[in-house]
């Protein structure tokens, strides 16, 4: 036979109130909800936790560097085999470099800054690349060759042929760098 047990009411009158023997102690001001001293409070479902450090400055620099070389020599090639300059290869150029040192470096301020400025130098060396490139066809010998034994004359070139647009393109590299280095540390 089974036997049914009336259940045991605290003494406060809740019959859901957990029983405890040793009762927490009742703040002075008489509210039960007040943070007890020593308590740690429940998580908030308002709180969200910090997104983590994550990335390496040095890495990202190394990254961008890297990517900066590959780039001014696509860039190069494509200017040489065209034989014009092509602002959307210029934003390409940018955008690379910045997105990866963003996304290996992660969201350092510094970071935009070097990406725009190694965008620069690679938008001007494909361009000089490509200047090379121009000019081996014209005298049947390798790119490498005109580039290193005749960089005298395709620097002069280059300054020659320099126009707004060069100098629009070569800007238009560095905001593309600085903006991809930022959506990508985002």
């Amino acid at each position: 036979m089974t036997q049914s047990v009336p259940p045991q009411q605290p003494a406060d009158g809740n019959p859901y109130a957990q029983k405890s023997d040793d009762a927490a102690p009742q703040p002075a001001d008489g509210n039960p909800y007040a943070q007890q001293p020593g308590a740690v409070p429940p998580p908030s479902p308002f709180v969200t936790a910090a997104a983590p450090a994550g990335g390496n400055i040095t890495l990202g620099l190394v990254v961008a560097v890297v990517v900066a070389l590959v780039t001014a020599g696509i860039y190069g090639a494509i200017v040489g085999a065209t034989e014009y300059e092509i602002g959307y290869a210029a934003v390409g150029v940018g955008f690379l470099i910045g997105f990866a040192a963003g996304k290996v470096g992660g969201a350092n301020p510094a970071l935009p800054v070097v990406s725009a400025i190694l965008s620069l130098g690679a938008v001007y060396l494909g361009q000089l690349i490509g200047i090379a490139a121009i000019g081996a066809d014209e005298l049947d010998i390798s790119v490498t060759q005109v580039f290193t034994d005749y960089f005298d004359v395709v620097t002069k070139a280059w300054s020659e042929e320099a126009d707004a647009m060069t100098f629009l393109f070569l800007g238009i590299g560095a905001f593309a760098a600085f903006s991809g280095a930022k959506k990508a540390a985002a």
